[in-house]
């Protein structure tokens, strides 16, 4: 499968067109973002890794039942996917408090929540991707009904029961993470995106360790041993 012209140019991917109109590509970028783009950077070989992991993370949620828009990786950078038309809604899910939510609502960093959040986020770069409750969503028009919200908060859930027992035995803490859903050429809605530490935060179970973006995000550095761990666990290559 061949690209033909750019559709659009994202923070951290290129998506193309194919000959297949029902078809695009998305090419993994090696760009960096933090703060709503305020904090900027590039990490060599980020693009492919991240590529990768969503490679792995996609086929398990495939394997559960789990209706993605995932067809294949291509090559390291490249993943073939169905083309869906975005639902402009980020998806949170959060298990552990930090971040923004501690921040926010003074809950303790670091504490393990009684039930799995969900919030949405409206996916808007020019507001700064604002909170969104479910009658703002309806106003917005970006969801038909507030049956397509509960099944969106329903696999988001799902989602996130399969990752945190995927990762449990690969010795990781799944924190929170961000989800995209789209419609595919049936109108269904599936989970689209990338599934990577660029938008999953991942905690060493042992040693608190952060195994994702926030160690750009706090100058930590040594982001892309990191990926790779996760990547090597992943695979069963490291504990």
């Amino acid at each position: 499968m061949e690209k033909t012209a750019l559709l659009y140019e994202g923070k951290a991917k290129r998506i193309w067109h194919t000959e297949d109109e029902t078809l695009l590509i998305s090419e993994f970028k090696d760009d960096l973002t933090a703060f709503n783009g305020e904090k900027k950077s590039t990490e060599k070989g980020k693009g492919a890794l991240n590529n990768k992991i969503s490679t792995e993370l996609f086929k398990v949620l495939n394997e559960k039942g789990v209706p993605t828009h995932f067809v294949e990786m291509l090559d390291e950078n490249n993943m073939l996917h169905k083309k869906c038309d975005v639902i402009r809604i980020e998806v949170i899910v959060r298990n552990i408090a930090t971040g923004s939510l501690s921040r926010n609502l003074g809950i303790e960093d670091g504490k393990v929540l009684p039930f799995t959040l969900v919030e949405f986020d409206y996916k808007n770069d020019e507001l700064g991707d604002p909170k969104l409750n479910d009658q703002h969503c309806l106003i917005l028009e970006l969801v038909k009904s507030s049956d397509e919200l509960d099944y969106i908060r329903f696999m988001a859930r799902r989602i996130n029961t399969i990752i945190k027992d995927f990762f449990s035995d690969k010795g990781l803490n799944v924190v929170d993470f961000k989800l995209e859903f789209g419609r595919d050429v049936n109108g269904n809605i599936i989970l689209i995106d990338e599934l990577s530490p660029d938008n999953f935060r991942f905690w060493d179970i042992e040693t608190g360790e952060s195994m994702d973006k926030d160690r750009f995000r706090k100058g930590q550095g040594g982001l892309k041993v990191a990926y790779e761990t996760v990547l090597n666990r992943i695979l069963g290559e490291a504990k």
